[in-house]
């Protein structure tokens, strides 16, 4: 939408295929005065897939009430929660481990994260990955 002066960024955690018009998805967009309708159900049929699962979703709102919208998928560390099924991470993470994570599920998120990750290479994704494990008190092996 090149032209259009952007007068919001907003980022929101909505459940796949499940939007509705109450929070959060209601209220954010209820408070820029843009019509939610138009939002959830384009939302709700791209993320049917993730039904159960929270997505990140961006949102860039322009001065005409218009916006324009992306989804980024699960987000990292309920990737990581998943695939060595825990339920949340570490209070003390350098301290209190939860559990361990192998070097070919670091790969197999950092695949799937690839193209939203800073990161040049697999190997470099993969590092950043490992980090956010690291700071959950989830242990990487290998």
């Amino acid at each position: 939408m090149a032209g259009k002066k952007i007068i919001g960024n907003l980022k929101l955690r909505v459940p796949g295929g499940r939007a509705t018009a109450g929070p959060p998805v209601g209220s954010t967009l209820g408070q820029w005065g843009l019509n939610m309708m138009e939002f959830i159900n384009p939302f709700n049929e791209a993320t049917k897939d993730f039904q159960g699962k929270n997505v990140i979703v961006h949102i860039q709102v322009y001065e005409d009430r218009t916006f324009t919208w992306n989804c980024l998928g699960q987000p990292v560390d309920d990737m990581i929660r998943e695939k060595i099924k825990i339920q949340k991470g570490s209070g003390k993470p350098n301290m209190d481990k939860v559990g361990k994570i192998t070097r070919a599920q670091l790969e197999e998120i950092a695949q799937v994260k690839m193209s939203q990750l800073n990161a040049n290479d697999l190997d470099a994704a993969v590092k950043i990955v490992a980090g956010s494990a690291r700071s959950m008190g989830v242990e990487v092996e290998g």
